[in-house]
């Protein structure tokens, strides 16, 4: 016997729509690109963070992002065929560098151009 009521309690699967979004971006010559990221198993994701300083602590204070509704980020990225959107994802890990990583240099050194 189930000592909890399910009947009125919302599908686990179905979210809430997030509202305003603070979303990463690169700044080109012709304005803001949208950042596009990858999940764990490699699908493509847009990300979007419900506070500023949510994204500062997970991406950096040097992040540009710009404010956009969930609706117009998901208008955005499904011509790209990216229909994921993660909000306020915790866990980034360091771009991949083509510059061989070395047992005796820290793992916190800073990225050098090559």
């Amino acid at each position: 016997m189930c000592l909890f009521s399910y009947a009125e309690d919302p599908d686990p699967d179905e979210q809430a729509p997030a509202g305003l979004l603070f979303v990463p971006v690169r700044t080109q010559a012709a304005g803001p690109v949208l950042r596009v990221f990858r999940t764990p198993l490699g699908e493509r994701t847009a990300v979007g963070f419900s506070r500023r300083d949510l994204l500062t602590a997970t991406l950096g204070a040097g992040q540009p992002a710009i404010p956009l509704a969930e609706a117009a980020l998901r208008a955005l990225t499904e011509p790209l065929g990216i229909d994921r959107l993660v909000v306020d994802p915790v866990l980034t890990a360091r771009a991949v560098s083509t510059r061989p990583v070395y047992a005796a240099e820290p793992a916190d050194a800073p990225v050098r151009a090559l």
